[in-house]
This record gives C-alpha cells, sequence and structure tokens, in this order.
C-alpha cells in the first residue's frame, strides 16, 4: 500500500500536459470472447508504454466505474499520444485493426470510449489531503500546497482582481 502524505499536497508540473481519458461497458456480457479481446488489449498497450518513457505516457491509473473499466492517463503533449496511437510498430494499431475485424462499431458487443484534454501550463488545480502521491502528482511533482496556493484559484495562477 503507497505511504500516506499527511496534510495537504498539489501537483506541480512544467509545461503543456495531456489528460486521456479511455474505457469500455460490456454491453453484451454473455459475449466472452469478444470482451477479453478489449479488456486485454489495454494492458499491453500499457505495459508497451512503460518500456518506452520516450513515447510520452507519464502515468496512467486503472478506475472501475459503474459502466465497466476506465483507464486515466497523463501524457506530455498531444503529439505523442496520437504518435504512439497511429505508430504500426506500437500495440495500439495492431489491437485497433483486430477491433475493427472482430467487432467494430456494426457489432455493439462491446463499447469503447475516449476523451482527451489538452492542458495549458500552470491551467490546472490539485489538492490532496492525507493521500499518497496520487493522480497527476504521479506524472509530475508532489509538492506542499503552500508552494502552489492556498486557494484553488491561486493554484491556477488567478490572482485577486
Amino acid at each position: 500500500m503507497a505511504k500516506v502524505v499527511a496534510g495537504r499536497m498539489s501537483a506541480d508540473i512544467e509545461g503543456d500536459f495531456v489528460v486521456f481519458l479511455i474505457g469500455m461497458r460490456f454491453n453484451r456480457p454473455w459475449r466472452v470472447a469478444k470482451n477479453v479481446f478489449a479488456f486485454t488489449a489495454m494492458p499491453r498497450m500499457l505495459n508497451y508504454l512503460r518500456k518506452h518513457p520516450e513515447a510520452g505516457l507519464l502515468h496512467a491509473m486503472l478506475a472501475i466505474g459503474p459502466d465497466g473499466p476506465v483507464v486515466i492517463q497523463y501524457w506530455r503533449s498531444v503529439e505523442q499520444l496520437e504518435a504512439f496511437a497511429r505508430d504500426a510498430r506500437a500495440p495500439h494499431h495492431p489491437a485497433w485493426k483486430t477491433w475493427n475485424r472482430l467487432i467494430g462499431y456494426q457489432k455493439p458487443y462491446v463499447g469503447i470510449w475516449h476523451e482527451s484534454y489538452q492542458v495549458k501550463a500552470g491551467q490546472y488545480e490539485c489538492l490532496y489531503g492525507n493521500m499518497p502521491r496520487f493522480g497527476l502528482a504521479r506524472a509530475a511533482e508532489h509538492v506542499p500546497i503552500e508552494r502552489k496556493g492556498s486557494t484553488a484559484a491561486e493554484r491556477r495562477g488567478v490572482t485577486a482582481g
């Protein structure tokens, strides 16, 4: 279990970054083979990315939502995220081809979704109270709250007036 850091902390990252959310939903849970393919593709991609930090992934974490698994990813740039998606030598490209062959959009056994958000330098805010290093603080520097500001507005770089 990760070590809890007592008190209030924040995250500090230099420059722009990307938050990428990707998930899936088992629309037809009884279609086991289709679901297994979709469920096992992401761990292969994440293992590859952990071994290739130059690809740009800063951190990823899995969450289980009411509709299925979600992976929260932090990337250095949208260009690196898109380059990974298009790279025929990386695992996303063959997984995408297999997805289209086995499932695609005509056979709704499994649903997939993703969202990406480009975050400009300094235009984010984080607070972690009595938490282990988590989220953006795992992708960036974990810093005492005083370094970023005591209010959410201060942490986003907004000044009074």
